[in-house]
């Protein structure tokens, strides 16, 4: 068979379309790897900006990353002072309780703010105490009742007593008894508690579980309708609360009047209410009084127009009260303020 020869001209042809073979080959490799690298960078962008979404979606009725420590201010809830009460709008979790005479009394929370007319302050009840223990709180108030004073140091509650300290004004402008005039503000407060040297911080984390999502009760079986909320506290005395489903919060009253801040003229409103009865009794013929608040029962947990019935329970006088559904599901609640209204037993409490 006759070999086929190639000349010099044909070598040089085939050689120089290798050369632009491997030349393109080469761009088509560098052009996959880039396209791979454009691939994998718009992945890593897209789960970048996925991520932030996720970041953004922080609770903003307190900072849980603050290790700040709570300040709990007893709160003047006579009749003679309502319209005149101040701050309660920046306290991210209220308490309410009966006092002697078919009164009630607040026990307002605050966390990291600034708040500059906070009152009347009144003075100091046992059983509130276990509530500022819970929270880890410093304890202000303005004098109270032997069992109180006396329980302040046998727990060694950090407190602040405007009876015998500064960090208080009278307002004697409003007109009213002169126990029922004294003012605090958070920079008032924090001088105090510097002077004295108290602990600024804490590891405890809330008593409440916050949910970063909406809540929706509507869709959990057992849940009723509340879009009006009554708890009566005494004969002569009640709370009330009326769903407002444009701004998602309850507004509240008191003995059918709108309850409204001294300085913004506005009313107070609530995200949650969890309410709960317990059984209480007088101490003294003062009318002072107790409440078996130490144990479990049952109640329920309020939100954007909905109830659900829960279970609480409070082991010892310094520990969280912890508040589950009947399933055993332990409660989160929406990203709001909260009022807790611990009812005394027996007394009406209507939901509809």
């Amino acid at each position: 068979m006759k070999k086929l020869r190639l000349s010099k001209k044909g070598k040089r042809l085939i050689a120089i379309g290798g050369v632009i073979l491997l030349l393109i080959l080469a761009i088509v490799f560098i052009f996959s790897m880039n396209k791979g690298k454009k691939n994998n960078v718009e992945k890593e962008i897209g789960k970048e900006v996925k991520e932030e979404v996720v970041e953004e979606k922080k609770i903003q009725i307190i900072n849980l990353d603050s290790n700040s420590r709570n300040i709990a201010v007893m709160i003047n809830n006579i009749k003679n002072v309502w319209g005149y009460q101040s701050g309660l709008q920046d306290a991210y979790l209220v308490y309410e309780m009966i006092v002697e005479g078919g009164f009630t009394r607040l026990m307002a929370i605050y966390k990291d703010q600034t708040t500059e007319r906070i009152g009347s302050v009144r003075s100091a009840r046992p059983y509130y105490l276990d509530y500022a223990l819970e929270n880890d709180a410093l304890y202000i108030h303005f004098g109270g009742s032997e069992q109180a004073l006396s329980e302040i140091k046998s727990f060694g509650i950090q407190d602040i007593d405007f009876l015998s300290s500064a960090g208080y004004w009278r307002d004697k402008s409003l007109k009213l008894a002169t126990e029922h005039t004294a003012f605090t503000s958070m920079e008032k407060i924090k001088e105090q508690v510097e002077k004295r040297g108290y602990r600024v911080t804490s590891e405890e984390k809330p008593v409440l579980n916050y949910s970063a999502d909406e809540i929706d009760l509507s869709k959990e079986e057992g849940s009723i309708v509340a879009n009006q909320v009554y708890i009566a506290y005494s004969s002569n005395r009640n709370t009330s609360f009326t769903y407002d489903s444009e701004q998602k919060v309850y507004k509240r009253s008191q003995n059918g009047k709108e309850h409204t801040d001294y300085v913004t003229k506005e009313q107070y409103t609530a995200k949650n209410i969890i309410t709960y009865q317990v059984e209480n009794y007088s101490l003294d013929s003062y009318g002072r009084q107790a409440l078996k608040n130490i144990g479990s029962g049952t109640g329920y947990f309020i939100t954007n127009g909905y109830a659900r019935q829960i279970t609480w329970e409070k082991k010892d006088r310094s520990s969280k009260t912890v508040y589950k559904y009947l399933n055993g599901e332990e409660v989160k609640v929406n990203d709001g303020n909260t009022y807790i209204e611990i009812q005394p037993k027996d007394k009406t409490l209507t939901i509809e």
